[in-house]
């Protein structure tokens, strides 16, 4: 007599995408990790706070919506699709100064409670330049939280490639303390992504659109867009398996 095995649903990801300080990247990552689960057929749900220009509602209109961090209803909407579809990602886009109404929210509505409860997994992911704001903002992020977020850490090249302040601040090994992972976002020659800001293309239209359907890359620019993807989501594999 064969015994049942009860299957465990499977657990829900939310995926913070923060660094609070403007400029770091945090759009591109954003983008990269959308066009990943695409890409990898994974189902998911982003939802973009920044008001004016967020990347998630002008590059994935059919799987983004806004949400406004100054209202609960608005937030609130996140676990409440993450608990509704056990497997789905959901992706946040966390626009620059959002962090405090982020984490008055989670304080007042116990978020990270009732995520435990309810077999959620929020991953919050601190995309850093290599300067010491982004330093701080980390020390501050894992004081304020600890052991509670599962924590990656961006190393975004676009930004600079010296991390030795990182590694120096002892924070590095702090978060790896905590089970922190680390991926790092190579450099893009600038040139191309110039052009595919310039003509608000997705990175699947720049890889494989050409003419006036793509953002005119030449043919090795393509080709280096390939490898730099290739690279990318080889790193997202590490955090988002």
């Amino acid at each position: 007599m064969e015994v049942p095995v009860l299957e465990t649903p499977p657990a829900t990801k939310v995926h913070l995408i923060g660094g609070e300080k403007g400029g770091v990247g945090k759009s591109l990552v954003s983008r990269l990790l959308a066009q990943h689960f695409i890409d990898n057929e994974l189902p998911w749900i982003g939802y973009d706070t920044d008001r004016s220009h967020g990347s998630l509602l002008r590059f994935y209109t059919d799987f983004a919506s806004p949400v406004l961090v100054d209202r609960y209803e608005a937030l609130d909407k996140i676990i409440e699709s993450a608990v509704e579809q056990p497997g789905r990602r959901v992706l946040v886009d966390l626009a620059a100064q959002t962090h405090d109404p982020l984490v008055k929210w989670m304080d007042e509505s116990g978020v990270l409670d009732m995520a435990d409860l309810s077999g959620l997994v929020l991953q919050y992911w601190h995309v850093m330049d290599a300067g010491r704001d982004s330093v701080d903002l980390l020390e501050r992020l894992l004081d304020r939280f600890g052991q509670r977020l599962h924590y990656v850490l961006v190393l975004n090249e676009l930004r600079g490639d010296d991390f030795g302040m990182l590694e120096r601040s002892g924070q590095l090994e702090r978060a790896l303390g905590l089970g922190a992972k680390v991926v790092r976002i190579r450099r893009l020659h600038d040139a191309v992504v110039q052009k595919i800001d310039a003509r608000n293309a997705s990175f699947w239209s720049a890889r494989h659109l050409t003419g006036l359907d793509g953002p005119g890359l030449g043919l090795m620019e393509r080709q280096r867009l390939k490898m730099w993807l290739a690279h990318a989501y080889g790193e997202l594999a590490k955090a988002e398996p």
